[in-house]
């Protein structure tokens, strides 16, 4: 779910950076989130090795890091509401706070039983969104836990889907266009009724009858310079760079295929081919793409 706000941070340098990292190590929930609202429908359970969303009429529910991340690879393993899950949207998220903030997405939109969950994604940089690119999955995706991850540098950002590319994001603020870079951001995650739009764009309502609606996830892992105390845990001086391939990875041969693939095969709605929303000219950044 989209947040509505945004502080800004004075910037970093980090040009020449490498990272020193806080790993978050994959499983311990208790550790690393907040549960935040859903008055108890949001769970950890198994020693924190799992936490579920759940959604009923009466509330949705959410969680948050603990941390907030400036850069970072971040992979989350999550299995959807499954069945009728039309009306409902599960959003799993990056963003920063006040009114020009940053904000990196993936969304779930539920559909009907048999019919495609749709992979909703968005990046927002200074308040600024309108960047939607939607997709198909390859594979149920409530049937099984698969690995969604977000990489963040200060060069792109990926989003990847089992280890396979499906988005990039580039830093293209040199022809002005903005990039998120400046503010740290925390990871969300909520379950919520969003029945106006999600499904068929508000024709197919939630089916109450089929509550709750639960959706788990486990083994979050985040390789990332943590923002604390208004600083950041990269250090210039770290020579642990051989574990630091996120902060300057870019898509080899084989993953700019992989996107291709996704893309040609998987993608159902692109804002850089949507001339009738954009009549005075498309974004810049899909111009130069």
């Amino acid at each position: 779910m989209a947040s509505f706000s945004a502080s800004s941070v004075p910037l970093m340098k980090f040009s020449f950076v490498v990272c020193f990292f806080l790993t978050a190590y994959a499983g311990n929930f208790y550790q690393d989130f907040d549960l935040t609202w859903g008055d108890g429908r949001a769970m950890i359970l198994n020693n924190g090795q799992l936490l579920t969303l759940s959604l009923d009429k009466a509330s949705g529910s959410g969680f948050q890091s603990k941390n907030e991340y400036l850069f970072g690879k971040i992979d989350m393993q999550l299995k959807l509401v499954p069945g009728n899950s039309a009306g409902t949207v599960t959003a799993y998220y990056l963003s920063s706070k006040g009114a020009t903030w940053d904000e990196i997405d993936f969304e779930f939109l539920g559909n009907l039983s048999g019919d495609p969950y749709i992979l909703h994604t968005n990046v927002y940089s200074q308040g600024k969104g309108n960047r939607e690119q939607q997709f198909y999955l390859w594979f149920d995706p409530t049937a099984d836990f698969h690995t969604y991850s977000i990489l963040w540098n200060p060069q792109r950002i990926i989003f990847s889907v089992d280890g396979t590319p499906i988005r990039e994001f580039k830093n293209l603020e040199s022809n002005g266009v903005p990039f998120p870079k400046n503010q740290p951001m925390r990871i969300y995650s909520s379950l919520w009724n969003a029945d106006d739009w999600a499904t068929r764009g508000g024709l197919v309502k939630t089916d109450w009858s089929k509550a709750p609606f639960t959706a788990s996830y486990k083994n979050f892992n985040a390789k990332a310079c943590v923002w604390s105390n208004g600083a950041s845990s990269c250090s210039s001086s770290s020579s642990s760079s051989k574990n630091n391939v996120w902060f300057s990875q870019e898509l080899d041969i084989t993953g700019q295929q992989r996107l291709k693939w996704v893309q040609k095969n998987y993608m159902i709605y692109n804002y850089c081919s949507d001339t009738k929303r954009f009549p005075q000219g498309l974004p810049l950044e899909c111009k130069m793409s």
